[in-house]
């Protein structure tokens, strides 16, 4: 199911990135802002979860027009790390690098999420800002993607379409 989380969560990126196409960068501040938003937390956690060296500021420095390459690529390396897990691997627990910020904004000690726990967050909060990007888009007068996970399975679980996003 989590790789099916995964396919879906790309197919449903590259739609947005279709939607989105070459407009320029200061199209909507918000749409700007909330793309990066799901990519960078995208890969954060992919960085936590390979013990990679990550960099929220140096996302930041990433040209709007490069961003849908990114994605391509995160797609890609989350795609191989889900399907490379084993069933033992789901239950470790994950402590993030920004874990003692969330305690002292919350005011107390957190649960260790496991990997499976982190993995399907990633996949909720992209969906939850995916939402968000589209309503902006509909407000816009644009016609926002269908990219809900049934819809994706009524379409026949199709690959991302990333061969039209312009980047």
């Amino acid at each position: 199911m989590l790789s099916e989380l995964y396919a879906h969560q790309e197919w449903a990126d590259a739609l947005i990135w279709n939607t989105i196409g070459d407009v320029a960068p200061d199209f909507d501040s918000f749409v700007v802002a909330r793309l990066r938003h799901i990519l960078t937390v995208q890969r954060a956690f992919l960085s936590a979860w390979t013990k990679a060296a990550f960099s929220p500021q140096a996302e930041e420095e990433v040209a709007f027009g490069g961003l849908p390459e990114v994605s391509r690529a995160y797609h890609a390396q989350a795609r191989a790390f889900v399907a490379a897990l084993g069933p033992g691997d789901l239950q470790q627990p994950v402590i993030v690098p920004w874990h003692r910020t969330l305690e002292a904004h919350f005011g107390r000690t957190l649960a260790a999420p496991t990997l499976r726990d982190t993995i399907v967050q990633v996949a909720m909060h992209s969906a939850y800002h995916r939402g968000q990007v589209n309503t902006r888009l509909r407000e816009l007068g644009k016609e926002p993607p269908l990219t809900d996970f049934i819809a994706w399975v009524w379409f026949g679980k199709p690959h991302a379409p990333w061969g039209s996003v312009k980047s």
